[in-house]
């Protein structure tokens, strides 16, 4: 049976909604906090989320369209810390959904044979455009994730001892 869309679409659309109703009643002192030092406030978080959306992915996603056989270097977790800039948890989240509903839009007037598009990721080695996909939303599972950690915690200051049992790992 042959695919008629690309994979993971109705994920990917569905993260700035998912993220929004975790975020929901924060304040921005919420935002801001960070569970320990070397650990990511929900704000960065979202500054991250939005620059691999648009400096990561669609980059990757605009090479695979446009080039044969494009050579992805490996991820850099480090390189995108250093080009983040600092957290604006607001006008990063307003900026990652602006990008996310266009990336989403684009994706889905694309044939689905676009996701056998092969490039060569020099850490995995060759992939295809849907994997990449497949990858891309396993990234918004790892912010979800991680966000929904970071309320967690912030909801277990409120719950008093009945939050005690609760092991966090944001």
């Amino acid at each position: 049976m042959e695919q008629k869309t690309l994979p993971c679409l109705e994920l990917l659309s569905s993260t700035p909604t998912i993220l929004r109703a975790l975020m929901s009643g924060l304040s921005e002192d919420d935002a801001y906090w960070r569970p320990a030092l070397g650990q990511y406030s929900i704000a960065e978080v979202l500054t991250r989320l939005s620059w691999t959306e648009g400096h990561f992915y669609r980059e990757r996603l605009d090479r695979f369209l446009h080039e044969p056989r494009p050579e992805f270097g490996p991820d850099d977790a480090q390189k995108v810390s250093d080009e983040c800039g600092a957290a604006d948890a607001e006008e990063d989240f307003y900026h990652f959904e602006e990008q996310r509903d266009t990336n989403v839009g684009f994706l889905r007037e694309l044939p689905a044979s676009v996701g056998d598009f092969v490039g060569v990721h020099k850490a995995a080695g060759e992939i295809t455009l849907s994997q990449m996909l497949y990858e891309w939303a396993m990234h918004d599972l790892g912010a979800i994730r991680q966000v929904a950690e970071l309320v967690r915690a912030r909801l277990r200051e409120g719950a008093g001892t009945l939050g005690a049992g609760y092991h966090l790992g944001p």
